[in-house]
């Protein structure tokens, strides 16, 4: 059996297992063969059934789900610009999304229209937001070449638009505000089961897209010049994987907040790990690795009472300050 073999069942035991502890852990400590009864209708008391079904396993699939999708949109993102610290927080992506959220929220009273808090209008609202932001980065990056340019301007618009979402909190009422920084705060706790239903698909959507850029993005690793000679069409490439990246990044942000550090540090533990810049195992394995770590920083908040950006930030900054590290050594 290869190394990669051998990695990637740890990988997934590991992910499994974080999955069911984190159905176990909580204010209430629940045995492993109540959750198993729960899960499959077995003799167990009802509240027992209750929390399980309705609130952890909700919660651990959103974990599961968030963890996966923003380490693989890092993952396409570093790929892309060709930039270890690109990622979807520090491009703007999630600030984008945050926008049309806030914009979705705040701005709909402010005009005097009748806020509906539907999940289909604050998805809508993340994803066109996220799509704007790599818009402008896409049109910023088609004219000028120099990459770590563009991730300044990444940054920057990112500044930008916090700063039109501060004015917005400014102008807005007690109510919405309440409810936007509420939402800034991340939490993996306030999917309800019908947002997860438009959650997962787009999530699967965004993943699809990403398995489908594997091998452009295989090609890029060599340089965009090299790919061009090798017949990939590198406006289509982009268009998917900004089309991928917006659904992975802009779908979690609107359902969990801004959740940082994960999209920019897993990929490099991915690498680090399998030893290898291939995406065909690059991919999968940051994957596997993201879902697992927001598992662990699930558990972690349940068990300290923390929130959930704290800990992905104590865990991700870290692994961010050693890429610095050894990128300028």
């Amino acid at each position: 059996m290869s190394r990669h073999s051998i990695l990637f069942i740890i990988l997934t035991l590991t992910t499994i297992g974080l999955f069911c502890l984190d159905l176990s852990v909580g204010a209430v400590n629940i045995a492993p063969g109540d959750v198993w009864k729960a899960l499959t209708g077995g003799d167990c008391p009802p509240v027992t059934a209750k929390i399980v079904i309705n609130i952890r396993l909700v919660k651990a699939v959103v974990a599961l789900m968030a963890g996966g999708a923003l380490s693989v949109s890092g993952l396409q993102m570093q790929t892309l610009f060709r930039n270890p610290l690109a990622g979807p927080y520090v491009l703007g992506i999630s600030s984008g999304a945050s926008l049309g959220v806030a914009l979705f929220i705040l701005g709909s009273p402010l005009l005097g229209l009748s806020a509906v808090f539907s999940s289909i209008g604050i998805a809508g609202a993340a994803w066109i937001g996220a799509a704007a932001v790599l818009t402008l980065i896409a049109a910023v990056g088609h004219r000028i070449k120099d990459i770590m340019v563009i991730l300044i301007l990444g940054m920057m618009f990112s500044s930008g638009v916090g700063a039109i979402v501060q004015i917005l909190q400014y102008l807005s009422r007690e109510e919405s505000l309440k409810a936007f920084v509420i939402w800034t705060m991340g939490s993996l706790g306030d999917v309800t089961s019908g947002q997860l239903m438009i959650l997962i698909p787009a999530v699967v959507a965004g993943l699809i897209l990403a398995v489908v850029t594997i091998k452009p993005l295989n090609l890029l690793l060599l340089g965009e010049e090299y790919a061009r000679t090798m017949g990939l069409n590198l406006r289509r490439t982009r268009s998917l994987l900004f089309l991928s990246t917006t659904l992975l990044a802009g779908t979690v942000t609107a359902y969990c907040g801004p959740i940082g550090f994960i999209g920019l540090a897993m990929p490099h533990v991915a690498r680090m790990a399998m030893s290898d810049s291939d995406h065909r195992v690059l991919l999968p394995a940051t994957m596997l690795t993201g879902a697992s770590v927001l598992l662990l920083c699930d558990i972690i908040s349940k068990l300290f009472t923390l929130p959930i950006n704290a800990i992905t930030a104590l865990l991700g900054i870290p692994i961010v300050i050693w890429v610095v590290l050894r990128t300028k050594s």
